[in-house]
């Protein structure tokens, strides 16, 4: 074991970026002044000249040599190996704030101080090893030899000395020393997170060539999916098999993407796997129609157990899991946050052959920071899709009790055209804690007032049934978020969220992704108790998921923020996932130059 190792442990850290990143809690500087600073510590060269013992007090008095005068020393309720530390007429370097009144200068409780010291400007740690001990090891072992091993460029070691070495006096930390620590923080993580990624021989590198599918397809596709496209194309060109996330925005047109990669595999085989039935028969639907030349499966549940081998494309949810499935060379999963790590390993796990893996495609409807995007590249490529094929009419706006009426006559006037109407309560059942009606309190209202009422909450085992029948027989829908992703509903026009300062504006924007999805004018409606919802009023007005995502990572004031498996868990102490895109940009392009 190396000599620094055993402190490493002590100290909980694993590299010399870590060590720098152990910043001072305060400074003290010990250069010796020859007059009093007012309100700041200052240190002395004094002689003690007289020592008085009272019952509640230790007063020593001194001559401050640096200064030309007497100071009197005041020590309440003493510890007696104070005495040890103050002999008559022994001349030492105190440190303390001295407080001058009617031509009597005081200084309480002052720290006594290593001649070594003095004329140097201090930083003082909060660590597991003792703060002196802390600072010998620092000397040692923060040196540019170690730091330009983690490879960090002149201009950053050259900061991290200014913050543990300063030569000149400083009491905190200053904006530079944070920017510095912004920077080591992401860099470390970037790092390690590059370090964790394993390449693995692919399957196949074969691509279909799909341009005259693109050219007869009854739309046309936007820049951004066709960028998706040639991604995951450059992806499957590869000999390693691909980790690509697909980030796109509710209604960004992510399924034609799914399709086109199935395309682009085609003669070899492809599974997606979705979380939802529902979901599923939906993206079956749209390969049926769009990709006619497939020999396509659905997978659920319900579906009686057969030979798989003859399909090209095999679409299901988690129930293909418990299948045997053929050997695949490109596996996707939708809404990929919905399953958890093992399951979309144990995908990728059934259907890989020998020390072979599929190209890994994961595909997620909810926008996230533009930060975390840049984050998550460390370790999985990504492709983000943030325009829509068009765009979408919706009126946002933030109601309360005393707008009832009108919003009853919007429901009316929606249904009467043929539209639906989505209704979100923040619980199932009554609960003293919230100061809104549950679905338990509220439905009977809707059911006795208008026809063709439907209800569905997250433990309804029959939900699936309900909004598929909703979706073809039903006027108002009541539910809980559970109809945050998944179904299409090409009437909904309307959503009305009870309680809606009570959520993060991302699940908010997946609630009005629901409405419009084929051009309809859309509504959304934000029932509120509150007086003039700051948070609420400005998502009323803007509609890109993207932008969203990053204000309520404003709002939700970033730090803890990182989710995830990379994570474990892990959340930033100085880096700042709201306000800090410019230096995780500054950060990647140096690693770049290092990897």
């Amino acid at each position: 074991m190396q000599p620094f190792q055993e402190k490493f442990k002590k100290l909980s850290i694993s590299n010399f970026v870590e060590l720098s990143l152990i910043a001072p809690i305060r400074y003290e500087n010990y250069i010796v002044q020859n007059t009093i600073l007012p309100n700041t510590s200052m240190v002395i060269d004094a002689t003690v000249e007289n020592i008085q013992r009272t019952p509640k007090t230790l007063q020593i008095k001194l001559f401050a040599h640096n200064l030309g005068f007497h100071i009197q020393a005041v020590f309440f309720k003493p510890k007696n190996y104070l005495l040890h530390q103050f002999e008559l007429y022994s001349r030492l370097y105190l440190y303390g704030s001295i407080d001058c009144k009617s031509g009597i200068c005081s200084i309480h409780h002052p720290k006594k101080i290593s001649p070594t010291l003095i004329g140097e400007v201090t930083p003082i740690y909060k660590t597991a090893i003792r703060s002196d001990i802390f600072r010998k090891f620092l000397k040692e072992n923060l040196t540019l030899e170690n730091l330009k091993k983690e490879a960090l460029k002149d201009e950053i070691i050259q900061n991290i000395f200014d913050i543990h070495f300063p030569k000149t006096p400083k009491s905190k930390l200053d904006d530079k020393d944070i920017y510095t620590l912004k920077y080591l923080e992401i860099f470390n993580y970037l790092k390690q997170l590059a370090n964790k990624r394993k390449y693995f021989p692919s399957m196949t590198n074969q691509v279909n060539d799909i341009t005259s599918w693109i050219d007869t397809l009854p739309f046309r596709l936007t820049k951004e999916q066709l960028k998706a496209i040639e991604d995951i194309k450059n992806d499957m060109l590869k000999d390693v098999s691909a980790k690509r996330m697909i980030v796109g925005d509710v209604g960004s047109g992510k399924t034609m993407v799914i399709l086109a990669s199935a395309l682009m595999n085609y003669p070899n085989k492809s599974i997606l796997m979705a979380p939802t039935t529902i979901l599923a028969k939906q993206l079956y639907e749209e390969a049926l129609k769009f990709l006619p030349s497939l020999h396509v499966k659905l997978v659920t549940n319900k579906t009686k157990k057969e030979d798989l081998e003859n399909y090209d494309f095999i679409i299901g949810t988690h129930a293909l899991l418990y299948r045997e499935l053929p050997s695949a060379s490109l596996v996707m999963v939708d809404e990929q946050h919905r399953f958890g790590t093992k399951q979309r390993n144990l995908l990728s796990k059934l259907v890989e052959s020998q020390d072979k893996k599929p190209h890994f495609l994961q595909f997620s409807a909810t926008p996230i920071p533009r930060t975390q995007a840049m984050i998550e590249s460390s370790h999985i490529d990504v492709s983000l899709i943030t325009s829509t094929p068009f765009k979408k009419d919706i009126t946002t706006k933030v109601i309360t009790k005393k707008d009832f009426k009108d919003l009853l006559l919007h429901v009316k006037n929606e249904i009467s055209q043929n539209h639906q109407v989505l209704i979100i309560y923040p619980l199932v059942e009554e609960s003293e804690a919230i100061n809104y009606q549950s679905i338990d309190e509220a439905r009977s209202y809707w059911e006795k007032n208008f026809k063709n009422v439907y209800v569905t909450h997250g433990k309804d085992k029959e939900k699936e049934q309900i909004l598929e029948e909703f979706r073809d027989k039903g006027d108002i829908l009541i539910a809980t978020t559970v109809v945050e992703v998944g179904i299409s509903l090409p009437r909904l026009s309307t959503v009305i969220i009870v309680g809606a300062e009570r959520l993060g504006l991302s699940t908010l924007h997946q609630l009005r992704g629901r409405v419009s999805r084929t051009g309809l004018k859309g509504w959304c409606f934000l029932y509120t108790n509150q007086e003039k919802p700051k948070r609420l009023e400005e998502f009323c007005n803007t509609t890109n998921g993207f932008d969203i995502a990053n204000m309520d990572l404003r709002y939700r004031q970033s730090g803890d923020l990182l989710k995830g498996d990379t994570q474990s868990g892990k959340s930033f102490k100085y880096f700042n996932l709201a306000t800090d895109e410019k230096i995780i940009k500054e950060v990647k392009t140096d690693l770049a130059v290092f990897t």
